[in-house]
């Protein structure tokens, strides 16, 4: 997506059709004939799907919530298969299932300057500006690392800037010789969230005892949020005990993350929230196939069977975390 202007008379968008995958996710007749290995065709094989070609259909709608929640994380700017989608394309799909509002979160200084359009043009979206952990040790090497800082932080100062992230620490991708970077990024970017009072979104990957020492250490911001929580329930409690809000993606859902189940079991209701982390990380039974924020009502669905609680006290929780988090959208 590259277009973050919503459309002109925009009005709500209409109740999504369960089953049908919505309009814009569709794509044209034009793409569907394409060379299956053209990335423009949609069709890409990765080292993480063990080199087999994906299925880039978008999936089908899910019914819609009646209590509306919004996205904690997503990469609207981030193309995955055949079908551009436009910001406000996006938004509408996803208000007609009840998901109310987006976080779009930046990853470099690029992304970060869309996240901050897209929530100027749109009042269903915050933004979330930051240097990804990958990306610190990078641009360190370049001696790139404290111009991109200083943009985000003057990005930070924007009142749609609701949160600084994602940051924090990503040993499954950054090998030893980049710790040191990501480290003192890390530190970077909570102090940028703490002088621009903004909320803190946590990007951990393998260094969960890592980055709960540096919280530890380090003077925080009123809230964080531990995006894609990816911990068990030793980590739950410790984010209870300190306040840390823990936001869960479509991973929750795979058959084989029951420590993540467990982990949701053990959190403090006041402190869950939702995303999808789109276009990555689809819940089942779509797991593998392009994300979409409209995806969120089987994520909530599946995390409300988990706990034995009913859908809608459970929207209504989430919602309220939400807000506590990031403030109003419309404001």
């Amino acid at each position: 997506m590259n277009d973050a202007a919503p459309r002109p008379g925009h009005r709500p968008a209409p109740a999504a059709v369960p089953g049908r995958t919505p309009a814009a996710y569709v794509p044209a007749p034009a793409d569907e004939g394409g060379d299956a290995r053209s990335p423009a065709s949609g069709a890409r094989r990765s080292a993480e799907d063990g080199g087999r070609k994906r299925n880039l259909e978008y999936p089908p709608a899910p019914e819609p919530l009646a209590v509306p929640v919004p996205d904690n994380h997503t990469h609207l700017d981030f193309r995955d298969g055949p079908v551009g989608v436009d910001v406000a394309a996006a938004l509408d799909a996803a208000e007609g299932v009840g998901v109310s509002g987006v976080v779009q979160v930046g990853c470099d200084v690029a992304s970060s300057r869309f996240a901050v359009a897209a929530a100027e043009a749109d009042p269903r979206v915050l933004a979330a500006v930051a240097i990804h952990p990958n990306d610190a040790p990078l641009l360190a090497a370049r001696g790139e690392l404290e111009a991109a800082l200083a943009e985000i932080e003057r990005l930070a100062a924007h009142p749609r800037v609701r949160a600084v992230g994602e940051t924090g620490l990503d040993y499954f991708r950054t090998g030893p010789d980049g710790v040191g970077a990501q480290r003192d990024s890390f530190r970077r970017h909570i102090d940028i969230a703490v002088r621009h009072g903004k909320a803190l979104q946590i990007h951990d990957r393998d260094a969960h005892d890592d980055i709960v020492a540096i919280l530890r250490s380090e003077e925080l911001p009123s809230k964080v949020v531990f995006h894609c929580f990816s911990g068990d329930a030793r980590l739950a409690r410790i984010c209870n005990e300190n306040g840390w809000f823990m936001s869960f993606s479509g991973t929750v859902t795979f058959k084989n993350s029951g420590d993540l189940r467990e982990a949701l079991a053990a959190a403090d209701p006041g402190l869950v929230l939702v995303e999808t982390d789109a276009p990555f990380l689809t819940p089942h039974p779509y797991r593998g196939r392009p994300n979409a924020s409209y995806l969120i009502p089987y994520t909530v669905r599946s995390m409300a069977a988990s706990l034995g609680r009913d859908v809608d006290a459970l929207c209504a929780d989430i919602a309220a975390n939400t807000a506590a988090v990031y403030g109003r959208f419309d404001a």
